[in-house]
C-alpha cells in the first residue's frame, strides 16, 4: 500500500512538472517573439505596411485584395473565371472549340490587384514572397480534380540567358514548395531558344509564333508513361502552356495537366 502511495505521488510530481515546463516554454516563446518584433517590427510582404506577427506575412488590406482575385469558380479546361452553369461538357463558352493541349488546369486566382502585385515581384527578385504565393498554389492544386494523378511536377523553364540575369526560376521555387504525396520535381524539359516576353505579344497567334519549337526534352527524359503537371506564374492566351505540352506528349507523357497563380484577361 505504502508503495502504490509513493508511486501516485510521483506520478503527480511529474504531471506537475511536465506542465510547468511546458507553461515555461511557453512563455519563453511568447517573450522572445515580443523582443523580436521590438528589434524587428512585422512589415506586410507586400506593401511593407506595419502587421503583428498573427497576419501571416501580409496586411490586411493585400488579404482582402488577395481574396477578391481568388476562391471562385472557374473552367477547369482554360482557367478563366465561368460560372459552374456555364460550363458544358467540361468547356466554358470561352474556350469551346479551341485548342487546348494540356488536359485540365488548377490556377489560384485571377491575375489582378494584390495577386498581380505579388507575382510581379515576386518574378524580380522578391523571392520571400514565395510561402505566400506557395500557400495558394497548395491551395489549387489541392482543390483540383486531377492531384492524385499527378507523377511529376514540370517547372516552365526559363531560357538560360534569363535564368542567370534573374538569378532563378520563379516556377521551379513554386514547384519545390508544392505538397505532394509522390510527385517529384523534374527539369527535363528546357527552353532552347531564347523567346520575347509573350505579355508584349498583341495577338494570339503571334504568342504562338513565339514559343513554337522554344521547347525540347533531354535525352534520357523520364517522361515516357507518366503523368505530368506543367507550373508556371501565369497563363494569359495559354501558348506557352499548350506547347510545353505538346512537347511533353511527344516525349510520351500520358496526360499533362497544369497549375498557374493566376489566369490573366479577367478583371476581378
Amino acid at each position: 500500500m505504502f508503495l502504490l502511495l509513493v508511486r501516485i505521488m510521483a506520478g503527480v510530481n511529474s504531471a506537475r512538472s511536465k506542465r510547468t515546463g511546458h507553461f515555461l516554454k511557453r512563455a519563453g516563446d511568447f517573450a522572445l517573439q515580443g523582443f523580436h518584433q521590438l528589434l524587428w517590427p512585422a512589415v506586410c510582404a507586400n506593401c511593407r505596411q506595419d502587421i503583428c506577427q498573427t497576419e501571416y506575412g501580409l496586411c490586411q488590406d493585400c488579404w482582402d485584395g488577395l481574396l477578391a482575385c481568388t476562391g471562385s469558380d472557374y473552367c477547369r479546361r482554360c482557367g478563366r473565371e465561368a460560372s459552374r452553369f456555364g460550363v458544358v461538357e467540361g468547356a466554358c463558352p470561352d474556350c469551346q472549340g479551341k485548342d487546348m493541349r494540356f488536359d485540365r488546369i488548377a490556377r489560384a486566382g485571377i491575375y489582378g490587384r494584390s495577386l498581380q502585385e505579388l507575382i510581379l515581384a515576386f518574378k524580380n527578385g522578391r523571392t520571400e514572397l514565395a510561402p505566400v504565393l506557395a500557400f495558394l498554389a497548395n491551395s489549387a492544386l489541392q482543390a483540383s480534380d486531377f492531384f492524385r494523378e499527378i507523377e511529376l511536377f514540370v517547372p516552365v523553364p526559363l531560357h538560360w540567358s534569363r535564368r542567370i540575369r534573374r538569378g532563378y526560376n520563379q516556377s521551379h521555387v513554386l514547384a519545390g514548395r508544392l505538397t505532394h504525396p509522390i510527385a517529384a520535381i523534374n527539369t527535363d524539359l528546357v527552353r532552347i531558344r531564347r523567346t520575347t516576353a509573350q505579355p508584349t505579344m498583341t495577338s494570339f497567334a503571334a504568342r504562338v509564333r513565339n514559343v513554337a519549337g522554344a521547347f525540347a526534352v533531354r535525352k534520357g527524359h523520364r517522361f515516357a508513361g507518366r503523368r505530368v503537371c506543367l507550373l508556371d506564374d501565369i497563363k494569359t492566351s495559354g501558348a506557352t502552356l499548350n506547347e510545353c505540352a505538346s512537347v511533353l506528349k511527344q516525349a510520351g507523357a500520358t496526360k499533362v495537366f497544369a497549375l498557374v497563380l493566376a489566369v490573366a484577361g479577367q478583371n476581378p
